[in-house]
């Protein structure tokens, strides 16, 4: 809590001096120096038990405009019709889909299916899971689409990549445009550094899902950013050293009912952070 006090005292001194504009010593160097903000955006699966409409609402509220299309608003099977329809709502209200999945792949049928849904929707990457025997095939399809593949790391139940190392190995060799969607949450769960995440794979690093749990055992839980284990100074660091160039996706899976609150807590600690290193 210490720790959490100190950054939100940090935080005001640095809000009251902008307001005023009184240089302190020390301050206006690093402010003229200060590196682009990293881009945010909200996972899908947050809004999983919300409308459209609703999560639209929330997305303006928040100010962020990058999103990883779940298929809980578009299924894969969707018509034609009803993906154009969709995704011009999203556009119409300055909503950006950069991503669609998380995507499961099991069979060659599922891969083409999500390479096809994506080329429709009109990314250049997927989020997906493919398994272990599909990984050929679905690197024939990002050849052949040119759309990139970021393999999602799921947390110590998963049998196929319950971190990021179960990710990495095996596509390290393979086409530079498959790579790694780090969940912070669930890799943190895993006994995973996601700082140090960050720095030994970041040559496949395409996508983030950014949350905070309650610890690094099996059974944690997520909760909002700033109350939990994971050490986000450490991590943005980290993203600013190896110039991370992706978007900083949100995953809120606590109160799935009215994600608002702790999304916009979560958010408000991020960018807290964010603006101190």
């Amino acid at each position: 809590m210490s720790s959490r006090r100190n950054f939100i005292q940090l935080t005001s001194l640095g809000l009251a001096t902008a307001a005023l504009q009184v240089p302190l010593p020390g301050i206006a160097a690093s402010t003229t120096q200060k590196k682009p903000n990293l881009s945010l955006g909200i996972a899908g699966y947050t809004f999983t038990k919300i409308e459209m409409a609703s999560a639209i609402t929330m997305m303006k509220r928040l100010d962020v405009s990058n999103l990883s299309l779940k298929d809980v608003y578009l299924p894969l099977s969707s018509s034609d019709e009803k993906i154009s329809s969709v995704v011009s709502q999203f556009k119409q209200n300055g909503i950006n889909i950069y991503t669609v999945g998380v995507i499961y792949m099991k069979s060659k049928e599922a891969v083409d299916q999500a390479f096809d849904y994506a080329k429709k929707v009109g990314v250049n990457m997927i989020v997906g899971v493919p398994n272990y025997d599909l990984l050929d095939y679905a690197e024939s399809k990002v050849k052949s689409t040119n759309i990139r593949l970021a393999i999602h790391n799921h947390g110590p139940e998963d049998e196929l990549y319950p971190g990021p190392q179960q990710v990495y190995d095996r596509i390290k060799d393979r086409d530079p445009r498959m790579g790694l969607c780090l969940d912070i949450g669930h890799a943190t769960r895993a006994g995973v550094n996601p700082a140090r995440a960050v720095k030994d794979y970041k040559d496949r690093l395409f996508d983030l899902h950014v949350k905070d749990v309650t610890g690094n055992t099996r059974d944690a839980k997520t909760i909002e950013i700033g109350r939990g284990v994971i050490d986000f100074e450490g991590f943005m660091k980290a993203l600013r050293q190896v110039n991370y160039k992706g978007v900083c996706s949100f995953e809120f899976e606590k109160d799935m009912q009215d994600p608002l609150p702790g999304l916009a807590e979560s958010m408000g600690f991020f960018k807290g952070t964010m603006a101190l290193i």
